[in-house]
């Protein structure tokens, strides 16, 4: 479902700028629609999560996304006209508000899906399939535009059905055991599960996510990373974009980039199909480390790199071993995160790392303008080498409280993954 779904927003999603493009509206409209979409999702997915941790998530997964197949239905219905700005900017953001109700209520069902053991594996099928999405969606999206216009919001609109279809046929229960404790800071204060509580009551429910991160040193790492290196990447990408994005004689060269993103997705796919046997091999802790010392190699490489080739293969050299920490960063995060936070704590990671990300476009013109090419690289290395030096200062200890507090939450939940 995770891949289907992927698979259908890649491929509507390349293709929406083109679409306002196409209908003669400037770039900085679509890039307005992107961070209207951005920001409203850091502020709506923190709140969702309330719900969803509170025995909500199957509903809310099931109904978004079927909310989410009727918005883009009807906006691929629209394009086989000419359809106004209002109307593709609305059923667009309509579209990615069910989109960021989805994703935040499923962050949580993996405890509920896979033993503690299984986690890196169930975390590797996941990456499997984003990267599966990321490769395909793209290609598929741009084929079916030159095909017809509303071709990939139809197919976008498939996969949003079958999801919601997907999730409605699960038996196994997605959420916590109604027994479960809220949040171990206020617990009188953050029940109002019937609707009932106090402002600060409600407040603190929407807050329990942030208190929990900042109480775990285990997921204050995850946090450092997933924030740092996903702003990072963005970095990389649109100083790749600036770089290759012309051929010198101001025409864009868009098959340049395109090849930097398909060797890309090519190594991540690679780095989350042997990410599993990876972990089992040499361990968690050793894997994280190992991989948090090597990404600054092919990342420093690029001061370099002059041409497509170059850039393809230092991204690709990224690719292959960026999904290997996440499914680390992943499995343990969800091991030390208490059952009924899920959604929440989760919420904290992807809100973060979206605000860091939302400023590397226009953090790395800046940089391309005042410096060369080359002054991103050395920033994104330096950043890179700080993680891999925090990572193996802090990791063995961390990761062993990590198992801990796994063991401890395995014998709380007993049997609640019936």
């Amino acid at each position: 479902m995770n891949a289907v779904d992927g698979l259908g927003s890649q491929a509507s999603g390349l293709v929406l700028p083109l679409l306002l493009l196409d209908l003669g509206h400037s770039p900085g409209t679509a890039g307005s629609l992107a961070t209207a979409a951005a920001l409203s999702g850091v502020v709506l997915g923190p709140v969702v999560a309330v719900p969803a941790d509170r025995g909500r998530r199957q509903l809310l997964m099931t109904g978004s996304a079927a909310l989410a197949a009727l918005c883009t239905g009807v906006l691929a219905l629209t394009c086989l006209g000419r359809p106004a700005l209002w109307a593709v900017m609305a059923l667009a953001l309509a579209e990615r508000l069910c989109a960021v109700v989805y994703e935040a209520a499923s962050r949580g069902a993996l405890v509920n899906l896979a033993a503690t053991d299984e986690l890196p594996r169930a975390a590797a099928g996941m990456q499997v399939g984003d990267q599966i999405s990321l490769v395909v969606g793209p290609v598929l999206g741009g084929v079916l535009f030159q095909l017809a216009r509303p071709l990939p919001f139809f197919a976008d609109a498939l996969s949003y059905a079958a999801a919601a279809l997907g999730v409605r046929s699960i038996r196994t229960p997605l959420d916590p055991p109604a027994h479960t404790p809220d949040t171990p800071a206020r617990p009188r204060e953050t029940d109002d599960r019937g609707g009932r509580g106090t402002w600060s009551g409600r407040l603190g429910a929407v807050t329990a996510g942030v208190v929990t991160v900042a109480r775990s040193p285990v997921l204050r790492l995850v946090l450092i990373w997933t924030s740092t290196a996903g702003g990072t990447l963005t970095l990389l990408f649109y100083t790749a974009l600036f770089r290759l994005g012309s051929d010198g004689h101001g025409h864009s060269d868009g098959a340049a980039v395109g090849a930097v993103l398909a060797a890309s997705g090519a190594a991540g796919l690679l780095g989350a199909l042997v990410a599993a046997p990876a972990v089992r091999r040499l361990g968690a802790g050793r894997l994280l480390t190992l991989a948090a010392w090597l990404l600054p190699v092919p990342c420093g490489s690029l001061v370099w790199a002059d041409d497509a080739v170059g850039w393809g293969a230092a991204f690709a050299g990224i690719s292959l071993l960026v999904p290997l920490i996440t499914v680390v960063l992943s499995s343990v995060a969800v091991a030390c995160t208490p059952v009924a936070l899920q959604s929440r704590t989760a919420g904290v990671f992807g809100s973060l790392s979206a605000l860091a990300a939302a400023g590397a476009p226009a953090l790395a013109a800046f940089l391309v303008t005042v410096g060369t090419a080359r002054t991103p690289v050395l920033l994104c290395t330096v950043l890179f080498g700080a993680l891999a030096v925090h990572t193996q200062v802090r990791v063995p200890g961390l990761l062993r409280s990590s198992a801990a507090s796994a063991a401890s939450a395995e014998g709380t939940t007993g049997d609640g993954r019936g």
